[in-house]
């Protein structure tokens, strides 16, 4: 199977917003998806872009995505947030997220990031045993925050 990983462009952005639906229905949360392709659009490719991502595309279609952004740690510095690997149920399996999260790395190396941070769901037992392949530690004394706007 050959797959083509690259830095995603605008015109991506449908199919992206597809793989997130996607990724919602999975996590049981299908209703929770407010963001539009117009939002991503002024979001990654406005005038201050705020995130960026890599695809990965066989024979013209997409079928997983790295969506990441930058964060900072006033103890360490530049970190790379990565919100979310998707890879389409098709596709799983098939070491496409290992590519993506590769190509991940990567640029969090070419750009002097000092770390990669990101959350799993705590039953998404997948997912863990494919972050467990890269030495990736698990914290469990932070708490998760959050406000509504």
């Amino acid at each position: 199977m050959e797959i083509e990983i690259r830095t995603g462009i605008e015109s991506d952005l449908p199919s992206v917003l597809k793989l997130i639906k996607e990724l919602a229905l999975y996590e049981k949360a299908p209703n929770e998806v407010t963001n539009t392709i117009d939002k991503m659009r002024e979001d990654g490719f406005g005038r201050n872009p705020i995130f960026g991502f890599f695809v990965a595309k066989k024979l013209n279609e997409i079928i997983g995505i790295s969506l990441y952004y930058t964060r900072y740690s006033t103890w360490k510095g530049k970190c790379l947030y990565l919100e979310d690997i998707i890879v389409t149920e098709k596709f799983r399996g098939n070491g496409v997220g290992n590519l993506l999260f590769e190509k991940t790395k990567q640029f969090a190396e070419e750009n002097n990031f000092i770390s990669i941070n990101w959350q799993v769901l705590d039953w998404n037992e997948p997912a863990i045993n494919f972050y467990k392949k890269y030495n990736s530690s698990f914290d469990n004394q932070w708490i998760n925050c959050r406000i509504i706007l």
